[in-house]
């Protein structure tokens, strides 16, 4: 199969190593600097290119907020049976557009990214593939990330955005509050260290995609979940209400130990 991909990034660069021995392949990427470690593909910085190559398949992989603009960018130099797809984080507005494009469509979302997953073990990671669109799109996307290891899910356009408001902006927002109020430790605890190094990687992601991820139209109600929590947290603890503390460590090692018998399940 001839598939495009667009954005040379992290994850286009992850789907051309994928996709490269196994189908012809091309990456269009409009800053030159970015190609340079993208192998055994062809490099495209025109559109003309795009109309040459003729794709089967278009892989959108660009920042969030440009996935649709890539698209319309390149959508009057492909083919009319050519699969148009994304794996953006937040899907918003996706569904309209695919469904004025005139392409048939599937919409993907890897749930990892390079800066914490071990791209060669990936048994412990997960994907969502969205049930709209089309039928031999989804089951693509559905056999590469088998032969990945991932665990798959399907989602409508609406439910995943609702799941990754959860998954993914309960810990961002928890991350942002922990790097604010940090200071320089000369000896800094296990636990410590461990947050630092998780802050690290969230904030080495690019800050469109953060913006994106919080404005999320579910992420507000989320955060005020935590906004609760910490409410009821702060009052246990000015006063010193140890019966309370102990009610709230029940409450939330029950929570842990039950997500962790689901996933074992």
């Amino acid at each position: 199969m001839k598939i495009l991909v667009l954005g040379a990034g992290k994850m286009g660069s992850f789907f051309l190593d994928l996709l490269s021995f196994d189908h012809e392949t091309a990456v269009y990427e409009k800053d030159p600097k970015r190609m340079r470690f993208t192998y055994n593909t062809q490099r495209f910085s025109t559109l003309e290119e795009i109309d040459a190559f003729k794709p089967e398949l278009v892989i959108n992989a660009v920042t969030v907020k440009y996935t649709i603009p890539a698209f319309e960018e390149v959508l009057p130099h492909l083919p009319q049976d050519c699969i148009i797809s994304d794996i953006a984080s937040i899907k918003t507005e996706l569904h309209d557009f695919y469904e004025k494009s005139g392409h048939r469509y599937v919409s993907t979302h890897p749930m990892f990214g390079p800066t914490f997953a071990n791209l060669n073990q990936l048994s412990e990671e997960n994907a969502i593939i969205i049930t709209e669109g089309d039928y031999m799109g989804r089951i693509f996307f559905k056999d590469l990330y088998s032969k990945l290891g991932l665990n798959i899910y399907e989602y409508t356009f609406d439910e995943h955005d609702q799941t990754v408001a959860y998954s993914l902006s309960i810990p961002f927002v928890s991350t942002f509050v922990f790097a604010a109020v940090m200071k320089h430790q000369d000896a800094p605890g296990t636990t410590f260290k461990r947050h630092m190094r998780i802050a690290e990687g969230v904030l080495n992601e690019d800050d469109y995609l953060l913006q994106e991820i919080l404005f999320n139209p579910y992420t507000s109600g989320q955060v005020e979940q935590i906004r609760k929590e910490l409410k009821e947290l702060l009052q246990i603890i000015d006063n010193k209400d140890a019966a309370g503390m102990k009610s709230y460590l029940t409450k939330i090692r029950k929570n842990v130990k039950d997500d962790i018998i689901i996933e074992k399940k």
